[in-house]
């Protein structure tokens, strides 16, 4: 419980970081003045003061903020309203764009930490035969296998490819064996097991989900184009989501962040690659929705600035403007408790993401 709580905060604070940092170098960059820099939402927790900014950290863990200057008031000194549009566009837009780029760095490292990567039964590698998937309640689960685990031995019987364990499991259905298995932490330990003769479905004879693979860590080198690739295809991934839903081919999921805290514990366990790979998800999730026109986010501040645009100067008024954005927020906050209250449901009731 403590790793997944430690887990998902320190996800929370690198995405919300590379957001607010993005809104904050660049008001800096054009004279915008931030008035406060917060990470999380208020009540305010702690707070100090540098130069005309005040850094805050906050109680409720759902965002963050930079306070600006005249955000809809042009009259105020050193506001983001007194400046051009193409000012605002890319003050507004700079932190979306730092969470959607941010995952080409965390991809790129999680390719340079150690992490398993499917060889071919044929390969020249040393495979290994490594636990992809634990089945609840299964025998492998009871037994005490984890995911992540390498069989070394089964039934007293070398275990150097997939098609090696699945032979041994059929031949002693219904039979206890004793499995050797090497732990993420590298301790070894034996563990006995019966396979199932009617097994439930989708659970198999043990119960486990297992790849021939090899532990390794890419160079930076090796690494940065393949986060570079596995970043394009996230987008392809993404994009082809959106219009299975729009389509009505796949299911629209809204997940909250205890949704998002539940994900973050079931895959903090299979290694901080995997952890890394998931962060990137959400960031890239992340920086697209907050794009979107929706008010109180940055696309419904962006919008204002583009019916400004198109209205060849002539603004919004601040108090309409505001008016907007406070609705927005609320109706906001009001989803974030009902989705975060199915999530309470979900997990109360045994179910898992997806």
């Amino acid at each position: 419980m403590l790793i997944t709580l430690v887990s998902f905060f320190l996800i929370l604070i690198i995405l919300i970081l590379a957001h607010e940092l993005g809104h904050f170098f660049t008001a800096k960059l054009f004279k915008v003045r931030v008035e406060e820099f917060g990470i999380f939402l208020p009540p305010r927790l702690f707070s100090f003061k540098k130069g005309e900014t005040v850094y805050s950290l906050n109680a409720i863990p759902l965002g963050g903020f930079n306070k600006l200057a005249g955000e809809e008031d042009p009259n105020i000194p050193g506001s983001l309203a007194g400046k051009s549009i193409q000012v605002r566009l890319v003050v507004l837009s700079a932190g979306s764009i730092m969470n959607i780029l941010l995952p080409i760095i965390l991809l790129s490292i999680a390719f340079m930490i150690p992490h398993l990567e499917a060889v071919n039964i044929n390969s020249t590698d040393k495979g290994q035969v490594f636990v992809e998937e634990v089945v609840a309640n299964s025998p492998a689960a009871k037994a005490g296998i984890k995911v992540n685990d390498i069989i070394l031995i089964a039934d007293g019987q070398p275990v150097q490819n997939v098609n090696d364990y699945e032979n041994i499991i059929l031949s002693h259905l219904g039979t206890q064996i004793t499995v050797e298995v090497k732990h993420y932490n590298g301790t070894i330990a034996d563990v006995e097991l019966t396979p199932q003769a009617n097994a439930p479905a989708n659970q198999g004879a043990t119960g486990v989900a297992i790849t021939n693979a090899i532990r390794k860590s890419d160079p930076f080198w090796v690494a940065i184009p393949n986060g570079a690739i596995s970043y394009w295809n996230m987008i392809v991934l993404f994009v082809t989501g959106v219009v299975g839903m729009i389509r009505g081919s796949i299911p629209v999921s809204l997940t909250g962040p205890v949704g998002i805290a539940q994900l973050t514990g079931e895959i903090v366990k299979t290694g901080i690659a995997n952890l890394l790979s998931f962060a990137a998800v959400i960031s890239l999730n992340l920086g697209i929705v907050n794009i979107f026109p929706i008010p109180a986010m940055d696309g419904g501040r962006i919008v204002f600035v583009l019916v400004e645009w198109i209205r060849r100067g002539k603004r919004v008024s601040p108090k309409t403007e505001a008016m907007v954005h406070s609705i927005g927020f609320l109706l906001l906050m009001l989803l974030f408790l009902v989705i975060s209250y199915h999530d309470i449901l979900r997990i109360i009731r045994g179910g898992s993401i997806g």
